[in-house]
């Protein structure tokens, strides 16, 4: 399929920090993917790669934006819950 591609690196602090928006964005691997653009996730200590094969340009820029989006979100939950326990 994969006449287009992109990886996408995403390091961080903690290894436990990278194992939570990895989790938190796995949950959309195979349920976003369709016949034009697959994913696949993986985390290496504290990195979460991201990795998508389009078949066409406009797939792969849909699935770069869904996935920035995704991760943003996971992050800024992991920072509000991080400020949460702080504040008790």
């Amino acid at each position: 399929m994969s006449s287009h591609d992109a990886t996408l690196e995403f390091d961080y602090e903690t290894p436990s920090r990278a194992a939570l928006v990895a989790t938190s964005v796995a949950r959309e691997i195979g349920e976003i993917d369709d016949e034009r653009s697959r994913t696949t996730l993986e985390r290496d200590g504290s990195c979460v790669r991201i990795e998508i094969d389009a078949a066409d340009v406009v797939a792969l820029r849909a699935a770069l934006n869904t996935w920035f989006s995704l991760v943003d979100v996971a992050e800024r939950a992991a920072d509000a819950g991080e400020a949460v326990l702080a504040s008790q």
